[in-house]
């Protein structure tokens, strides 16, 4: 296999119908038209997907390529040779290294395609744009494929996302990250589009604060694209949930990572931005607290206030109209433009050429996790005051797990597991004082009927009654936190 090249591209779902208007949209170039199978490989035990690795056989006019891929985000290792046999060769690099002594190659599922390829030049790039159209198969199931991908080939970064941004304004593109090795897998498995949580950073051992920044940003950006196809697809409690909490951790990285960002113009649209789209999923998440915990609670007791059912179908109202409008949000052109342009900002933006992006990830943690734990005791000290002293509390709470969580692996999970959980349990009791303060006027801006109002009342008047305890244990939970040993130290 000849040594890696970086794949630089940029992957979209879209709609068969807009297929020919993309092409439209798009400059003049070369075009040729492929039909592709390709054949996806790994181990029983999925040894190459465990390494983030994909291994694939493609055959195109009876010549047969095997590409392995690594890496996740818009650059990927790509390592390819031309081969002769229908099966991979596991002797050629760097298959080696990622395979077990004696492990045995088989095929997963394959991916057949009709692509629409035309190479062209735009803004001082040479980029291929391929339109793909088929499907998927694994065992005895099938799963469609329209994807419009952008790929590098020379020139720079910037042009890519320029003309996905022009792509974009004229047909729906939605950013994902999911590649077809990832869909393929999720396929045989027999998992269905679902609401998904952010995945675990893993930095190596000689990252840079910027390298980190980038490992984070990626994965808070992979979350929300993959969140916001589901909701969709199909909104609920769970997709939106993990869409809010995808731009939370993003928003949070700014705030740990700004000294690396001072001077960069280009953060403050970024925050603005990640900011809307979090607001916008607000109402909605509320609600499905509300209905979820408290009222289920409620319904649960021997003794349910009188008015209950009415309060439950004007709550399930209110939230399927948030849903929708959740729905809308992550269709909508806005949404489209803030994930390309958050994606170029992360790949191409001036904070990358500042000095501290150079500046070792570990040596930065330290100074970053002190901080974010000195302002948390810092706000702790006012925990007993009022519900804006322990919301700005909840908040500062929130910004150290996510940074907790986005260094961990420098530092050794064990240790870090034994501090999230107590940080855990702050944030969960935090959260709870919260949604006492946010139940009451969201109940407010619900048109209900006297007796569902008669309820809201009840529940209200109970879940106040329990706010001193919850005040006290959350004063308990900062005092074993702040009493652990700091895992960066």
């Amino acid at each position: 296999m000849s040594g890696a090249d970086q794949e630089i591209e940029l992957k979209f779902a879209c709609a068969p119908q807009d297929l020919a208007a993309v092409l439209a949209a798009a400059p003049a170039g070369d075009d040729e038209t492929r039909e592709l199978i390709s054949v996806y490989f790994d181990t029983p035990d999925l040894a190459l997907r465990k390494a983030g690795a994909s291994l694939r056989v493609r055959e195109h006019k009876g010549r047969r390529v095997q590409t392995l891929k690594r890496g996740q985000g818009l650059v990927r290792e790509e390592h390819e040779a031309a081969i002769e046999g229908l099966a991979p060769d596991p002797t050629l690099a760097p298959l080696p290294s990622l395979l077990p002594h004696g492990a045995t190659l088989k095929p997963a599922f394959h991916v057949r395609v009709s692509r629409r390829q035309r190479t062209l030049r735009y803004r001082g790039a040479r980029i291929e744009l391929a339109l793909d159209q088929g499907e998927l198969a694994g065992g005895d199931r099938l799963s469609p494929i329209c994807e419009v991908e952008l790929e590098l080939k020379s020139g720079p970064t910037s042009a890519l996302f320029a003309l996905a941004r022009a792509l974009s304004l004229a047909v729906p593109l939605y950013l994902t990250f999911d590649s077809k090795a990832a869909r393929g897998h999720a396929l045989v498995a027999g998992d269905s589009p679902a609401a998904r949580k952010g995945e675990r950073i893993a930095l190596a051992s000689e990252a840079t604060a910027g390298e980190a920044l980038q490992a984070v940003a990626r994965a808070a950006l992979a979350q929300i694209a993959a969140n916001a196809a589901a909701v969709r697809a199909e909104a609920g409690a769970e997709a939106v949930h993990q869409l809010r909490v995808g731009a939370r951790r993003l928003r949070s990285a700014l705030t740990t990572f700004k000294p690396l960002l001072d001077g960069d113009p280009g953060v403050a649209p970024v925050k603005a931005e990640l900011k809307w789209l979090s607001h916008t999923l607000d109402r909605a998440r509320n609600l499905d607290v509300f209905a979820d915990e408290t009222l289920a609670a409620a319904e649960e007791a021997k003794a349910p206030p009188p008015g209950l059912g009415a309060l439950r179908a004007t709550v399930e109202a209110a939230r399927l109209a948030a849903w929708t409008q959740a729905a809308e949000t992550a269709g909508g052109e806005r949404f489209r433009a803030l994930m390309i342009d958050t994606a170029a900002w992360i790949e191409t933006g001036a904070w990358r050429n500042g000095g501290r992006a150079s500046e070792p990830a570990k040596a930065f943690a330290r100074h970053a996790l002190k901080r974010r734990l000195k302002r948390l005791e810092t706000r702790g000290r006012r925990l007993e005051r009022d519900d804006a002293a322990r919301h700005r509390l909840r908040i500062e709470a929130k910004k150290l797990r996510y940074a907790a969580e986005a260094f961990a692996s420098r530092f050794g999970q064990r240790r870090a597991g034994r501090f999230g959980r107590r940080l855990e349990a702050l944030q969960e009791t935090l959260g709870r004082l919260n949604d006492l303060v946010t139940a009451e006027p969201l109940l407010a801006s619900l048109s209900l009927a006297p007796d569902a109002a008669f309820a809201a009342g009840e529940l209200v008047g109970l879940k106040a009654a329990g706010k001193d305890r919850l005040v006290a244990k959350a004063a308990h939970d900062l005092e074993r936190l702040l009493a652990a040993d700091p895992f960066w130290d």
